[in-house]
């Protein structure tokens, strides 16, 4: 039955088909042939579960508020204001793009729009300054996944969702290896500019930085209204993301007037088609992972690889590979919605921590984004700086030693994710 259903996924995925198609027919053709018993409105009936959780509602509100702020102004005094502190040291124009992707994954929680929004402002001037474009394309892309760690994560509320652990918890757990990954992306940087001598960028005055924190003060309020408002017990992560809405078209329709009224409908019309799709690929995940759990797949993987019996360190090993793996090559929502359920029985038996799992789940999510073949952060720099594939991904391998090493050092270190944690909700 296992390797019915995954060849069905790889033959549909080899013709074409939208993912969604493969994790359907597979879920149905199981179904139909071995519980035959049952009715085909069981497959119904998960599908609309899948989606049903209150939680899921913060997807489409967090994708609405990126897509508002990406049009708007917010972006570009996000950069300003690093740029304004950053700009004047060796590699500080670099530092300051890992900086500003910090910035606006913490305003939006999309790897894509950060690619959009900073790539589209950074890295003219980056090239300006004499950085290699492969270098700078490949920083930003890797940069961007920091939207995956530092919260909202749209990443994290769905594993969230699936695996019932706390969004909260998952939230704040991800900033811990984010600002790790800060640091050593900074650290790289510099010591890049260093070598190929790039010149540093005038020092801003006081009087210039001061300005731009002025200039930058309401896009900054949105972390401040997603972590502050989230642990400061106001509201849960789903009313963050519907705050986050109403304070971004505030922001972008009435304070900066960067968007006219007539936007916010085609703006609505981009984020709906993105929300049917994920929302679409989660109910197909859904009946996929019922089936996979009523045939009792998971534990026959496992034991088949001699997972059974395997340690937490064995486990988390297992779980980095796969979801290593498994994202370099299909869309980061289905990894987590097929994955998860097969290691869910494996987490439990090893006594692993969920929330600690969810953080190395999630960075592995974010380093696919920008791993070939097929990371979206990738096609989305192809698309938006208009370079040929391979000049796009010649600068990844770096930024990409670098994730791993932090992935490493999350199973060696989990209070690396789990001190924050423990601070707020222990």
């Amino acid at each position: 039955m296992t390797m019915m259903m995954f060849a069905v996924m790889i033959l549909l995925l080899l013709s074409g088909f939208p993912m969604m198609m493969p994790l359907l027919a597979a879920a149905m053709l199981a179904f139909i042939v071995y519980m035959p018993d049952l009715s085909l409105q069981v497959i119904v009936q998960q599908m609309i579960g899948g989606v049903k959780p209150a939680a899921l509602i913060a997807v489409p509100m967090f994708i609405l508020a990126a897509d508002i702020i990406t049009r708007g102004h917010s972006a570009d005094r996000l950069v300003d204001v690093v740029m304004r502190f950053m700009g004047h040291i060796r590699g500080g124009l670099a530092v300051s793009v890992t900086a500003a992707c910090a910035l606006f994954g913490a305003v939006c929680g999309s790897t894509q729009a950060t690619v959009v929004a900073v790539g589209g402002a950074m890295r003219p001037r980056m090239l300006k300054a004499g950085y290699n474009d492969s270098f700078s394309i490949g920083l930003i892309i890797n940069a961007a996944d920091l939207a995956y760690l530092i919260p909202p994560s749209i990443g994290m509320i769905i594993y969230g969702v699936i695996s019932g652990t706390s969004i909260s918890e998952l939230f704040i757990a991800g900033l811990g290896p984010g600002l790790l990954i800060i640091v050593l992306f900074s650290l790289y940087c510099i010591w890049y500019a260093k070598r190929h001598n790039i010149p540093v960028e005038p020092k801003a005055s006081w009087a210039e930085r001061l300005t731009s924190i002025r200039r930058a003060v309401w896009p900054l309020g949105f972390p401040a209204i997603v972590v502050g408002g989230i642990y400061g017990g106001v509201f849960s992560p789903t009313e963050a993301a519907a705050v986050c809405v109403l304070y971004a078209l505030i922001l972008e329709l009435v304070i900066f007037r960067s968007i006219k009224t007539r936007d916010v409908f085609d703006i609505a019309l981009s984020t709906g088609a993105v929300t049917s799709v994920v929302f679409i690929l989660i109910a197909a995940g859904a009946a996929f992972s019922w089936v996979l759990s009523y045939a009792q797949i998971p534990q026959q993987l496992i034991a088949a690889i001699g997972l059974d019996e395997a340690g937490p360190i064995m486990t988390m090993v297992a779980i980095n590979i796969a979801f290593f793996v498994g994202c370099m090559f299909v869309d980061s929502v289905v990894v987590i919605l097929i994955l998860v359920p097969i290691f869910a029985p494996l987490v439990n038996a090893a006594g692993l921590d969920p929330v600690l799992v969810g953080v190395v789940i999630t960075l592995q999510v974010a380093i696919g984004a920008a791993t070939p073949p097929f990371g979206c952060n990738i096609f989305t720099a192809v698309a938006v700086f208009r370079r040929p594939f391979v000049d796009v991904i010649r600068g990844v391998p770096p930024f990409l030693l670098i994730l791993l090493v932090v992935a490493v050092l999350l199973v060696a270190f989990p209070p690396i994710a789990l001190f924050l944690r423990d601070l707020a909700f222990r």
